[in-house]
This record gives C-alpha cells, structure tokens and sequence, in this order.
C-alpha cells in the first residue's frame, strides 16, 4: 500500500484508480489546461492544440493513462467521505473542527522533493485516522462511525433549530 513521507497507510495500492477523472478535463474531453494555462507550458499547449485540445488520458482509446499526462490533477468535488458516505456539515458560525477532511493519494517521491501530481479524496475524521493507523483502506465497504453519526446528527439538530421560525414577541417576552 502507498505510505506517506512519514511512512503511514494512505489506504490505497494505486491513487490512480480511485480518479474518474482529470480536474483540467472539460466535459468534452478537452484539456482544460491547455487551454488555460498555455503560458505555463507552451511545449505540451502547442501539442495539445496540434490535436484540437484532446485529452489522450480522457479518451477511451487514448495512448496515455491518468499518470503520464505532466499536469493531472484529481481533487474529490463531492463533499462526502469516499469510504462511508458521511455527507460534510459546515455550520458557518460555529469554529468546530469539518467533519471532513482532504486526504491526499500521491505523495513524491524520495527522489524527487515535490509532487509529481495532486490526487485527492475526502474522508470523514474517523476514517481518516483509520487509514493512516491501520490496515483500512480508502475502498473498504464500511458505514460511518457512531460517532461520526452523533456529531453529523448534533450538527443537524442545531441547522434545524437556526431554521425555525420564533417571532420577536416570543424571543422577548416581556414578563
């Protein structure tokens, strides 16, 4: 299984088979980075364009795979833990810890000091201490935590309460 640089489980063989696709792709299959990002790297934007932007990564038939596109990246767009489905719950006023957190895949290399690229998942706080302190795996068909559970149903309780309504004369009483 893939360690950080600390050493500890990232909970995946491959952080490439967790990707359904590249951040840069456009719904056409298109490469987005090309397009924008041109002056970063003319060399790949002039090859890119030569075949009308197309992804060779994204297409079915493509000649490269997610890791050898020079500039994939894949961040999780959903905000939910990728191994059991507990759904984010931000209260905006409060300064409680997220119930989710990024947890990344693709570590460097000792060879090389920085990222080759970024893949990205969320997982829930309890998950992610699972993984990196054990033998879980990001993919393992499990539910949420109880207390995971108890914290997003607390966080709920208190959006339910914001909610509703209660007139001024009944906040104020005055007797």
């Amino acid at each position: 299984m893939e360690k950080t640089p600390r050493g500890t489980s990232v909970g995946v063989d491959d952080p490439y088979a967790v990707v359904e696709r590249c951040d840069h792709v456009t719904d056409d299959g298109r490469c987005g980075y090309a397009g924008q990002y041109a002056g970063m790297d003319p060399e790949f934007a002039a090859e890119r364009r030569a075949d009308d932007l197309r992804c060779p990564a994204a297409d079915p038939h493509g000649e490269w795979d997610w890791a050898d596109c020079p500039h994939f990246r894949a961040r999780q767009q959903s905000r939910e833990c990728i191994r059991c489905g507990l759904e984010e719950r931000r209260l905006a006023t409060e300064g409680e810890k997220p119930l989710l957190e990024e947890h990344h895949l693709e570590y460097p290399d000792d060879d090389r000091k920085e990222m080759s690229h970024e893949v990205s998942v969320y997982l829930c706080r309890w998950c992610h201490a699972k993984v990196h302190t054990s033998w879980a795996r990001i993919d393992d068909d499990v539910g949420p935590d109880p207390e995971a559970i108890a914290a997003a149903e607390g966080r709920r309780s208190r959006e339910l309460a914001e909610l509703s309504f209660e007139s001024a004369a009944e906040r104020y009483d005055p007797d």
